[in-house]
Formats: structure tokens, sequence, C-alpha cells
């Protein structure tokens, strides 16, 4: 049995001397891809030495957050490697992680040792008040002797002088000690309290302070050399929004549409130049559209309860709000999932391009690559960013669209012209929908929303209001008459006139909208006698595209002007319309 036992144990030592030790892998983030949820991060190691047979390579710090079934490995190198298989487990440590966290950690507890000192301090000092407080109710409170013994001399004046001398003393220095305390104590509070923010904005995220993940990649090789591994994985954290500026240089009637991505970046780990890519996938909705469930329609049945325990009527009460209860769906943004066409992948690579040194800084655009559900803008220099939440802009392109201008005035409402520039899409550049910062010229008019826009699309940017034209809008008269002989009607007469004048330089396109009441009852007749209807646009010819100059009313009792003034010009647009009723029908909503 012992001769047969040997050769085995050898094989066994044998075996075993074939696993060499894990190997760890020093690796750097190489490249970044951003969803609206989570990012997917790329790490490269790089000439590995690795013996034949098995090896273990392990990646070890990695984010506690990382997902486990988005890991994903690859390899080439100067020998044939065949991968085996991938783990990845949790690891628990006595020390935060993150290096900036650990630092801002014991940052935090200096600061509470600091507090607790002063806490220390405050509870001494209200000792030495409570102290003061018994040492002169006792100097003051008349002592009687026992057993009929003669009782102590009362205090004298010179003894309560001093008593008083002593107390006021004191308490100058209780109160002068307290005051500065208390400055020191609410110093304090608000340094702890920014601390914790900071602590709280940079781990972000990160379900698992004080521990971290390390995965290990187990790959079998014909002989030994050198490989380049890269590992991907998905971490929550991560997020981006589309943000644009445009900048409309009205002299050129040109608009300039600068596209940014707010990337944020709370992953627990830094970037640094590294390539970055912003996705408009939406990872989180799953591939498929989800299935409806049938609608049924029933008759309501009383549900009747016999003897219940108020325990089983309240459990009874929860089950059924939660199966009424609609289930939640996953968190996910609201400007993902649009792509050149309809919805889907739409990426941008993008990254921060240095200014040139003696121009102003402009934005290029790399060739745009375009598939059936995807677009991808592609700049190559690398991004850094940190990992504490900090929003920053990465620019995905620009565009330079032109714009026609036009104002828009409702004077019965308020005598102000607001230019609005309508832009069409002409680029290749999908505008997916965010904020929007707005800029006539160099100044800066209006914060708004930018609707997603694809290439093709028209949008309109409102630039606030210009004092340039000249708007006023005056009731000449209002006139009131009893008309008939039989029946008796009144009749009321508005005599309105709007004057438009442009005091600007160039010529400009008006659009003044005004109302005439709209009748809701037979016996009450609304005319509008100026402008006639003869002077109106016909329907087909208010509805062209682009709209004709000229006078148009709708149904709703809407007239609108639309008109080309030149430098200086001045319009007077008279409106006049009589509404009549029977004399004894009230009527409501004349002015």
């Amino acid at each position: 049995m012992n001769v047969l036992r040997f050769p085995l144990l050898l094989a066994a030592l044998a075996a075993t001397a074939a696993f060499a030790a894990p190997i760890p892998a020093t690796s750097t983030i190489t490249a970044a891809t951003v969803y609206g949820d989570r990012a997917v991060l790329t790490r490269a190691a790089t000439a590995l030495e690795v013996p034949a047979g098995v090896s273990e390579i392990t990646f070890a710090h990695l984010p506690a957050a990382l997902l486990d079934e988005s890991v994903q490995v690859s390899a080439k190198g100067t020998t044939a490697a065949s991968l085996l298989d991938i783990a990845t487990r949790t690891v628990f440590v006595t020390a935060e992680p993150d290096a900036r966290l650990k630092a801002l950690d014991d940052q935090l507890l200096s600061l509470r040792r600091e507090e607790r000192v002063l806490n220390d301090q405050r509870a001494v000092l209200d000792s030495q008040w409570a102290l003061l407080g018994n040492i002169e109710k006792a100097s003051t409170t008349p002592v009687n002797a026992p057993g009929g013994a003669t009782p102590p001399p009362r205090p004298s004046l010179d003894d309560y002088e001093k008593l008083l001398g002593f107390s006021a003393g004191q308490r100058a220095r209780l109160n002068e000690t307290a005051q500065k305390l208390e400055v020191s104590l609410t110093a304090l509070t608000e340094k702890i309290t920014a601390l914790q923010s900071q602590i709280n904005e940079l781990r972000g995220k990160q379900p698992g302070r004080r521990a971290s993940k390390t995965v290990t990649v187990r790959l079998s090789t014909s002989a030994a050399g050198k490989l380049d591994l890269t590992l991907s994985y998905g971490l929550p954290g991560a997020s981006w929004t589309p943000a644009y500026d445009a900048r409309l240089h009205s002299e050129k009637r040109q608009v300039q549409l600068d596209a940014f991505g707010l990337v944020r970046n709370a992953t627990g780990e830094d970037w640094a130049h590294l390539v970055l890519t912003l996705s408009t996938a939406r990872p989180g909705l799953g591939g498929a559209a989800p299935e409806i469930s049938p609608w049924y329609v029933d008759v309501s049945r009383p549900i009747t309860y016999g003897k219940l325990s108020s325990s089983s009527m309240a459990f009874d009460r929860a089950v059924g709000s939660a199966a009424l209860r609609p289930k939640r769906p996953e968190p996910s943004s609201t400007l993902l999932g649009m792509d050149a066409g309809l919805s889907g992948g739409a990426e941008f690579e993008a990254a921060l391009p240095p200014p040139p040194p003696t121009v102003d800084a402009t934005f290029s655009i790399a060739g745009v690559e375009t598939a059936a559900t995807s677009a991808s803008f592609k700049i190559a220099t690398p991004v850094s960013l940190a990992s504490d939440n900090t929003p920053q802009r990465v620019p995905l392109g620009s565009a330079t669209l032109a714009a026609e201008l036009q104002y828009q005035a409702t004077p019965k409402l308020q005598e102000t012209a607001y230019l609005a520039a309508y832009v069409q899409n002409r680029s290749e550049l999908p505008f997916l929908a965010g904020a929007l910062n707005v800029f006539l010229d160099d100044t800066f008019v209006a914060a708004s929303r930018l609707a997603t826009t694809m290439p093709g699309e028209k949008f309109t940017l409102h630039l606030g209001a210009d004092e340039g034209l000249s708007i006023k809008r005056k009731i000449v008269s209002r006139f009131t008459e009893d008309t008939g002989f039989t029946t008796k009607s009144r009749r009321t007469t508005y005599d309105i006139l709007v004057t438009v004048t442009n005091n600007k330089r160039t010529g400009e396109r008006v659009v003044i909208t005004d109302a005439v009441p709209v009748a809701r009852d037979e016996k009450v007749i609304v005319k509008l006698l100026a402008p006639s209807e003869r002077e109106l646009l016909k329907p087909e010819d208010a509805a062209a595209q682009p709209p004709k100059t000229g006078i148009a009313r709708d149904a709703d009792g809407k007239l609108t002007w639309r008109l080309d003034l030149k430098p200086g010009e001045k319009r007077e647009l008279p409106l006049r319309f009589s509404v009549e009723h029977p004399a004894d029908l009230p009527v409501s909503g004349l002015e």
C-alpha cells in the first residue's frame, strides 16, 4: 500500500506545481463608454510574462460596485492563449480602498475629535456656571445654628460688595469663554458638514464602502511568452446629458450651435487621458419591447368578510394595495435612446481639443459615421475626469446654420417685440433633447431646452425682447348705440389702431397678433369692419410654407399681420369691429 501511495503523492505534487502563483496585473483605464445610467470601462495590462500551461492573472482593487455579469476579457501576445474562466470576488478591507475617500475620512475623524474636545470644554463650562450659582446662593442664604447656638454674623456690606465683584468677574470670564467656544463650534460644524457633503458626493452611488473587487482570469498558454490583456466591465455612477450653446450672429443671419456632453463620473475610479465615448443606448431597458397584458373588465362584486382579526385585515389591505400598485420602471434618462433615424445606440466619441494659440477656439467635427440605428462622432483627443461627480462639458461638435429672423408681438397683452430665429438642421449632427443656452451676438439672453432635432428638421430659438422695434396699441374709440324700431338692439363698435415702427438699420419681418370676439350665441353678431374681407389672405395662402405676407384670420378670431418693414418704416394697422345683440340680453366678455 505504501509503495502505491508514493507515486500518487509525487503525481499530486507535480500537478500542484503546474499551477503557478497568481500573476498581479498592473493595468490602466484606457477607454470609457458612458450611458445615461452607467459606464463601461476598459483596462489594459501590457507585456505580462506568462509561463507555459495554466496561469491566473488578477486585476485587484477594482470598485466594489462593478457589475459581475458585465466583465469581458480579451488577450493577444507572442504566444497562443485560451481563456478558461473569469472569476469575480468581493474583498473586504479594514480601510477605505479609495485613496481620496480615505484622506477625507481621516480629515473627518480629526474634525470629530476636535468637536469632542470643544463639547468637553462646554460641559466643563456648564459645571462652572452651576458652581458659581451655588456659591452665590450659599453666600446670601441665612444659616440657622443648631441647638440654640449663636448664629454666625450676617455678611456686611463690604462682604456683599466683594461677592458682587467676584460674581461679576467670574460671569464675565465665563461669558467670554462661552462666546469663543460657540464661535469655534459653529465654524467646526460648518467644516464637518462641508466635508461630509464632499465625501457623500465623491462616494456617489458606490454601495461597497470598505470593499473592493478582484477579477481573476484563468488562461492556458502553449508556451511561455508575453500577453496584452484587456478587461472591460460595467459600473453604475456615471451619466451624461446633452447640452447646447446657440449663438445668433444677427448681421450674418446665422446660428452657431455648439453641442456638448455633460458628463459625470462617480464610479470610484479617476479617468486620466482616456478615449471617452458617449452613447445614447439604454441598456437598462433591455433588448425587446415590453409585452402588454390582457385588459379585463368584469362586474364589480362586493367582498364580504367574516370576523377577522385586525392583523389579518391589515395583511389583506397590504396585499391588495401591492397587487394594484403599478410596477415602477427602471430609472433612466429621458434624453437617451435617440439615433439618426428612430432610437438606439448613437455614439459620440468626444474629447476636449486644445485652443489654437492665436485665434479663438473652434469645434472640430470628425467624419460622421451612420448605421441602421446609430451615428457616431469621433474626436481623438483624450479626456481626464475625476471621480467626484462634478459635471464636465466635453464638446461633441458644432454646426453653423442659416437663420430666418422674425419679430413677434401681441400688443394687446404687451407692447413689446420678441425676436425669434427659425433654423433648419442642415448638418449631419443629430441634436438630442437637452439644455440650451441662447446668446444674441455676445449677450446671454435666455436659458431654454432644445427638443430632439434630427438632420433636416426645424427648430426655433426664442431670443427675448428687442427695443429696436416700437409697437403701440391704442383704443381710438369704443361707441355703444341702440338700434332698431320694434326690436331694440345694442351695438358696440371698437376702433383700435396698432402702430409699428422699425427703428433698426435693417429690414425686418414682424408678426403682429390680435383678436376679435367670437360669438358663442346666435343672438350675438360680430362683424369685422377693418381690415376688410378682401384684404384677408385666402386659406391656402395663409397656410403656405413659407408664410406669405399679409393678414390672416382663423376660426378662433385671431388676426395675424405679417409685415416686411424697411429700415425706419412706420406702419399703422387699423382694427375695427362691432358686436351687436338684443338690448335686453346680458352679454359677458366685452371690454
